[in-house]
């Protein structure tokens, strides 16, 4: 539980960061997505990283499973007495949060990866120029497809959502961890929630910055004239059989 659940917080992590590139501009963020789908050996590689992240993702639900089987066979009470309101919260509704994220994590593949999500919540608008070793390419434009997609109130709304429920998995998982592999004791025990609070925290905001950001107003002047630009691309009509 603590191993896949460590693969799946450095995942979240280099996610993040990935992610806020897009606060840097689109040519930095389009340039990443463009290294991330190239990365030596592609798709190979791309898809062992995916294979291994799935597979870390079934063993964390499946111990998640086992674990809070034998807890309420061991423990019909709570564990160890939690004494705080919030940590008894944030310690039962594991389970509930973890399905709903991950109910989130299959949407957000639908929408961001594959995007077979309906057009209003995910619009693929054209291309844009990358530089790639002093070399201008035309790259899918995911700065356009962000915007996009986060300028529905609904999306954004659910993504922020599920942020925080995500910050108060991590909250109270990132801190089980450390019991879990033996590294936390009484005296320890309150740093390292505390600790474990402002990582999930730190993860919840730097996340939902994206679409907040994006509903105050970042980004649609760009989308605008990106989308004039696509509906005014004149059309090439299909090669002739002739």
């Amino acid at each position: 539980m603590a191993i896949s659940g460590l693969v799946l917080v450095l995942f979240i992590v280099g996610h993040m960061l990935g992610n806020l590139q897009f606060f840097i501009g689109p040519e930095v963020i389009n340039a990443y997505a463009f290294h991330l789908h190239h990365l030596p050996g592609a798709p190979v590689s791309l898809w062992l990283i995916r294979s291994s992240l799935l597979g870390a993702l079934v063993v964390h639900v499946w111990m998640a499973i086992l674990l809070t089987k034998e807890n309420r066979a061991a423990r019909p009470e709570d564990y160890l007495g939690q004494k705080t309101r919030v940590a008894t919260y944030a310690a039962r509704t594991m389970p509930v949060t973890g399905v709903l994220i991950l109910a989130f994590v299959v949407f957000h593949i639908l929408q961001y990866t594959t995007r077979v999500v309906p057009v209003d919540y995910n619009q693929t608008i054209g291309q844009s120029a990358i530089e790639v070793g002093h070399v201008e390419l035309e790259y899918f434009d995911v700065f356009a497809m962000m915007v996009s997609g986060f300028s529905s109130p609904l999306i954004s709304f659910f993504y922020i959502v599920t942020m925080g429920l995500l910050c108060m998995h991590l909250s109270h998982g990132v801190a089980s961890m450390f019991q879990s592999v033996g590294l936390r004791n009484e005296s320890w025990r309150p740093k390292l929630k505390c600790a474990a609070a402002i990582f999930g925290w730190v993860i919840f905001l730097g996340f939902a910055s994206i679409p907040a950001s994006v509903l105050a107003g970042y980004g649609e002047p760009y989308l605008s004239a990106k989308e004039t630009a696509w509906a005014n691309a004149p059309v090439t009509p299909p090669p002739s059989s002739h």
